[in-house]
């Protein structure tokens, strides 16, 4: 049971937690809609009712006690839960925008061209996407799914695959010639490129060591720019092989390389009840796949 009677009031802990999480009194105090002294007179309010030493005063310079660095962290946590909870009692929580994060791959050549589609059906639905190859945390308050290259090994998630798609190596015949290539050693004298910010080229590359093979380095550029210029003749590229199956099988590219992991994208979401956009959005990426059997799991 809460000894409610033993805790401190209400309006000196909050203060006390606005100081710790802004830094200084005039912050917390424009965070509270309260005035200077207010916070400094619940400071001293709180260190009374405890009998503690919260904050080290060092003429107008305030640090945190050990003491205080605890109580603060405890508060944090507290105030933080209230938050979402009230957020979510609210509706505030549902109305937030859904956040997706996705690789700049999967983002154009996915994503984009079927986006369209999922608007029209859910126009109530603000959609926010970061093509990032950073890997982002998913859950309240943060990112609702990731849409992520890989084995589907995330412990901790819900993934549902997508799109099978091992990495290739890819180049225009006017470059390479039609002959037999043995091995990624064989392709060390050309130029190599990777898309810009991606996650899955990089994986490949250092799993095969061709940053350390490749003689003529290896060029970072938007994805876009990087097939027009493997296209054009400018070097091999690396990507995920569902994006240029147009381009080899109308012979403008040729496979130099194939990577025989079993990798492709996933679905991935937080353990748990979806927020009302998220379980759209969810249900809508999944009926894209329907036709072609994807596989769903529990990591």
């Amino acid at each position: 049971m809460i000894p409610w009677r033993d805790l401190p009031p209400l309006t000196a802990l909050r203060a006390f937690s606005a100081y710790a999480e802004t830094g200084t009194v005039v912050a917390a105090a424009d965070a509270l809609g309260v005035s200077h002294a207010a916070i400094s007179q619940q400071l001293r309010v709180l260190e009374a009712h405890l009998g503690v030493q919260l904050l080290r005063r060092a003429g107008r310079a305030l640090t945190l006690t050990p003491e205080g660095e605890l109580l603060a962290g405890a508060l944090a946590g507290g105030f933080g839960e209230i938050a979402r909870m009230v957020e979510r009692l609210t509706g505030a929580e549902a109305a937030r925008p859904l956040r997706l994060t996705t690789t700049p791959s999967f983002a154009a050549g996915w994503l984009m061209p079927r986006i369209a589609e999922f608007r029209d059906q859910h126009p109530d639905i603000d959609v926010v996407i970061d093509p990032s190859g950073a890997v982002q945390p998913l859950g309240r308050g943060g990112y609702d799914i990731a849409l992520r290259y890989g084995s589907g090994d995330w412990p901790g998630y819900v993934v549902h695959r997508l799109v099978d798609s091992g990495m290739v190596v890819v180049a225009a015949p006017g470059l390479v010639g039609a002959g037999p290539v043995g091995d990624l050693a064989d392709l060390a004298g050309y130029p190599w490129m990777q898309e810009l910010g991606t996650s899955e080229a990089t994986d490949f590359l250092q799993a095969h060591g061709v940053a350390t093979r490749a003689r003529r380095g290896i060029v970072s550029l938007p994805g876009n720019m990087m097939i027009d210029a493997a296209r054009d003749g400018m070097g091999v590229a690396v990507i995920a092989g569902a994006f240029v199956a147009a381009d080899i099988a109308a012979g403008r590219l040729r496979v130099l390389y194939a990577d025989d992991r079993k990798k492709g994208y996933f679905l991935v979401t937080p353990e748990g009840v979806l927020r009302p956009p998220a379980r759209a959005f969810a249900r809508w990426a999944r009926r894209q796949v329907a036709g072609a059997g994807p596989q769903t799991a529990e990591a």
